[in-house]
């Protein structure tokens, strides 16, 4: 095969994203810039796989808080990466094995063990994976789409914030269990289900702004329920954590319908 040949059967990345294994440190030579956010982005990978065994052991609200450790993990790589300049194809394909394993494998084993697992037959096996190909179909979508990708939106669900609603709601249930064990068990399914279909959905949603005072002039409405989802979940905790997500679940799906609306009326 020619050159040329060879050239077009590589495969082709989004244009902002640069191999930097030879973009090295000044202070490091022998360091990649991308190692570092690399590092947190396998400690998502790390969080997700652990949370697996604690769902296996039946340490569900350890399971849930690891959760939400890799989804603390899985932004701070990406504001790593940007302020060293260290972006980098490897990078970018690390992070969406790293998604699918703490928000997609992680809280489909968790609801499968915690309320899904005494369904008949394998409808609990089934309703959980739901949750897994959701998860692995919305990444697929968005590496597929990264060019001309707007960072003030999303199409479809983001596969963390799914794997957070179901971490809160369960971190809930395990600290004020009030529904029935068939209701739950029932409202868990349904709720996978939901979840599994918006993220393959084409609701936008918007991504969460910075706090910096550009936001504030920006989005002021936005900044503020952010502050207030989070002073709600220091003060009522696991309930506050699964609302506020709820919340923000509904406001994507209300505004989508309004832009259709609009669109209908011009």
């Amino acid at each position: 095969m020619n050159g040329s040949g060879k050239k077009k059967a590589q495969k082709r990345y989004p244009p902002f994203l640069k191999n930097s294994g030879s973009d090295r440190s000044l202070l490091f030579p022998f360091v990649s810039r991308s190692f570092v956010p690399s590092v947190f982005t396998v400690m998502n990978m790390v969080c997700g796989y652990v949370s697996i065994v604690m769902s296996g052991e039946g340490n569900f609200v350890t399971a849930c808080w690891l959760i939400i450790l890799a989804a603390f993990f899985d932004t701070i790589d990406g504001f790593i990466a940007r302020i060293m300049n260290g972006t980098s194809d490897f990078g970018f394909e690390l992070d969406s094995l790293s998604d699918l394993v703490s928000f997609g494998a992680a809280p489909a084993y968790l609801v499968y063990k915690f309320g899904l697992e005494g369904l008949p037959g394998n409808a609990g096996i089934f309703i959980s994976s739901i949750l897994v190909i959701g998860s692995g179909l919305r990444l697929a979508r968005f590496n597929i789409s990264v060019i001309g990708y707007r960072k003030e939106s999303f199409s479809g669900l983001p596969t963390p914030a799914q794997a957070l609603t179901v971490a809160g709601f369960i971190l809930w249930m395990k600290a004020d269990s009030f529904l029935p064990e068939k209701t739950m068990t029932f409202f868990l399914a349904w709720l996978s289900t939901t979840l599994s279909l918006l993220m393959v959905s084409k609701v936008n949603y918007d991504a969460l702004p910075k706090p910096t005072l550009d936001s504030f002039r920006r989005h002021p409405l936005q900044m503020i329920f952010y502050i207030g989802a989070v002073f709600c979940v220091l003060l009522f905790h696991a309930k506050a954590f699964f609302l506020a997500m709820l919340l923000y679940i509904l406001l994507g799906i209300v505004r989508s319908i309004t832009l259709v609306y609009r669109q209908l009326q011009t």
